[in-house]
């Protein structure tokens, strides 16, 4: 049993410009990357994204969504080339053409490939920060965090250069009825049936929000009712299953995009979670789903527990994430269909149940590594800790330490959940700058929880996590970007004077690419792309 995992975590971030509320949000997005990009060391070159192994339209539920059916928002690969069928061959290395002619830049379409193997772009109107592959939970955090400075970054350059005060907050809506995601991303073997994932995963993730839910001032999409609740991404969940992403946006999203070798994987697409600012709550959230999946793909050679995991289904799910986030107590009952009533903390109690009866059966043969521990240890703890009272949990759930400072500011000053200045102050917990942002003052004082060293989230602004494909990006990226054309996920593409083509590499193992496989490559050819290729291509 373990908590290792391919994952990635992409974060829209909110942004506005002071002073002026009929500003452009896809010219501002396009600012913030396009200036990040202009004076980082970390995003050096201007190569594109390689769009060539997407398909957008492609459903896990065995079905590909018509192109002219398909709602334009869907449309995340290149509009002007149909999207590729996913049939394209598995190759180490391929040629590619060179474009004749000067290539338009749409500045709607900027995007920058960053050394430490992340994306930055425009998606939607935000400004998207999409972490690079990591392989568990502590490293999510580590470069999620990043992902913070790196528009910390952006915002700066823009006021010192261009005087644009554009501001950045890493939240899910404005409380005026607009909502944009934070996505995360497991890799998950292909062998489970979707359908297990939609009966498994379900409960979990209505429930989950107890402790990774980052909490938000007002009830319904355009906060219609005064309150406060758990989850900012609640109200804005329409469906139980489905493709789409800004619209009816469901539980359990069924794009079926790999970014991986197809035969063997599947990346579950998850936009149920918040965008979270306390590291304990990052790590919470992915930790304990990487369990959950763990089981799930144990599940085949275990009947007795997925009938005990069938037991949790909902009869309104829906309706439940919104019930679940409406209640502080942690304590109301919501509806199982063949368990009856149950609490999202029973509900969760059974997860880890389960998760701790697989690992005493593979105890004797597998030994449970420390990291493991550690999530099973902090997700019982915290469950016991909601229990008996949720504002024990200041120090690492964040839906609890907004609570607290909103509740203190509205006793002090007796005021209501709808006062401007709460909402003002719950757009202000998720500010990207320190002087500005609630949750960092917490942090500074002490008062809530950290996981990780400033010199690790430092590091991981310009360098990629070392054991995954990643690596063999960022450091492409960093040694050779003005030689670098293109990249995405799954490809790198090379433009070598002298060389007839482009060279395109494709990485669709994200477990291979690591320091381990070419570090010593990269040390050897630091100056010398041609001798680099020639080298990895084995010529």
């Amino acid at each position: 049993m373990t908590v290792q995992r391919i994952v990635g975590i992409e974060t829209e971030y909110g942004v506005l410009q002071n002073g002026n509320p009929r500003a452009n949000p896809m010219l501002m997005s396009s600012q913030v990357v396009t200036a990040y990009r202009a004076i980082s060391a970390n995003a050096r070159g201007n190569a594109r994204w390689d769009y060539l192994d997407e398909d957008p339209l492609n459903d896990a539920r065995g079905f590909k969504l018509e192109r002219a059916s398909a709602h334009p928002s869907l449309l995340t690969d290149n509009p002007n080339v149909p999207a590729p069928s996913g049939d394209e061959p598995t190759l180490d290395a391929q040629d590619v053409t060179r474009p004749d002619g000067p290539v338009y830049d749409d500045p709607s379409a900027a995007n920058a490939i960053l050394t430490n193997g992340a994306r930055l772009y425009v998606d939607h109107a935000h400004p998207e920060y999409s972490s690079p592959e990591v392989t568990n939970p502590r490293d999510a955090v580590i470069w999620d965090v990043a992902g913070e400075r790196v528009m910390l970054t952006a915002h700066r350059e823009l006021q010192r250069t261009m005087g644009l005060d554009i501001q950045l907050y890493k939240n899910n809506t404005d409380s005026k009825g607009s909502s944009y995601g934070t996505h995360e991303n497991y890799l998950v073997k292909r062998k489970v049936p979707f359908s297990t994932l939609v009966t498994v995963l379900t409960p979990f993730f209505v429930t989950r929000q107890i402790f990774t839910g980052s909490g938000r001032v007002g009830l319904g999409q355009h906060s219609q009712q005064s309150g406060f609740q758990i989850s900012q991404r609640a109200d804005f969940m329409e469906a139980e299953v489905g493709l789409e992403t800004t619209l009816r946006r469901p539980i359990i999203n069924t794009r079926d995009e790999p970014h991986a070798t197809r035969e063997r994987w599947r990346r579950l697409h998850v936009i149920i979670g918040d965008a979270n600012l306390m590291e304990t709550t990052t790590y919470l959230k992915i930790g304990t789903t990487n369990l959950v999946l763990w089981v799930v793909e144990h599940l085949e050679d275990h009947p007795d527990l997925a009938e005990r995991l069938e037991l949790l289904m909902l009869g309104d799910p829906v309706a439940e994430v919104s019930a679940v986030s409406r209640d502080l107590t942690c304590s109301e009952p919501i509806w199982t269909i063949l368990n009856g009533e149950m609490t999202a903390i029973s509900i969760q109690r059974e997860y880890l149940a389960v998760v701790r009866e697989m690992q005493a059966r593979v105890a004797e043969v597998d030994p449970i590594p420390e990291q493991t521990q550690d999530v099973l240890a902090r997700w019982e703890d915290v469950l016991n800790r909601l229990e008996r009272d949720p504002m024990s949990c200041a120090r690492d759930v964040e839906w609890v330490a907004k609570y607290r400072l909103l509740e203190s500011m509205r006793n002090r000053h007796q005021i209501a959940w709808d006062h401007p200045k709460l909402v003002a102050m719950d757009i202000q917990w998720s500010d990207v700058r320190p002087e500005r942002s609630l949750s960092r003052k917490l942090l500074d004082a002490g008062v809530i929880d950290r996981l990780v060293g400033e010199h690790e989230i430092t590091n991981a602004v310009a360098h990629p996590p070392a054991d995954t494909r990643a690596y063999f990006r960022g450091e492409a990226m960093a040694l050779f970007g003005p030689h670098v054309t293109g990249a995405s996920w799954d490809s790198v593409i090379f433009d070598i004077p002298g060389r007839p083509t482009l060279q395109r590499i494709s990485m669709l193992d994200p477990w291979k690419g690591t320091q381990g496989h070419v570090g010593e490559l990269f040390e050897r050819h630091q100056d010398d792309p041609e001798g680099f290729l020639s080298s990895l291509l084995g010529e």
